[in-house]
């Protein structure tokens, strides 16, 4: 783990096999996270049963898979300042399938936030 100071704020860095994560701000039912995945690597496919997401691209070029009413999967990049929301309980995965770094501004809403409010689907890094 590492520190950043953002104007006299210090947040500590989480590293994961995919990249790493910053919690920003967290207030009751909000907290805002920057996310950053290295080249080549993706997120786990995942869905969160306390929870919707908006995620804002600031850095790079994403792919974000969304699951459908349908069942089925949609795959949308995203660029800087573009974004998505992902509803309570959608099927979602955040990959970076280019050489260069990817960042999102992730803001999470609901009535629970803590990391172990995510069911894995698929993870290349054996977490299912």
């Amino acid at each position: 783990m590492s520190t950043t100071t953002y104007r006299n704020h210090t947040v500590e860095r989480t590293e994961r096999p995919w990249g790493w994560y910053e919690s920003i701000d967290e207030a009751p039912g909000l907290k805002v996270k920057r996310i950053g995945v290295h080249p080549g690597k993706q997120i786990s496919l995942q869905k969160h049963a306390q929870r919707a997401e908006h995620w804002l691209v600031v850095r790079g070029k994403a792919v974000v898979t969304l699951g459908q009413a349908d069942g089925s999967m949609r795959e949308i990049k995203l660029e800087v300042g573009q974004h998505c929301d992902i509803a309570l309980g959608q099927i979602h995965r955040l990959a970076n399938r280019t050489e260069e770094p990817v960042e999102i501004v992730e803001v999470q809403l609901g009535s629970y936030l803590g990391e172990d409010d995510i069911t894995r689907l698929a993870d290349d890094f054996g977490r299912v």
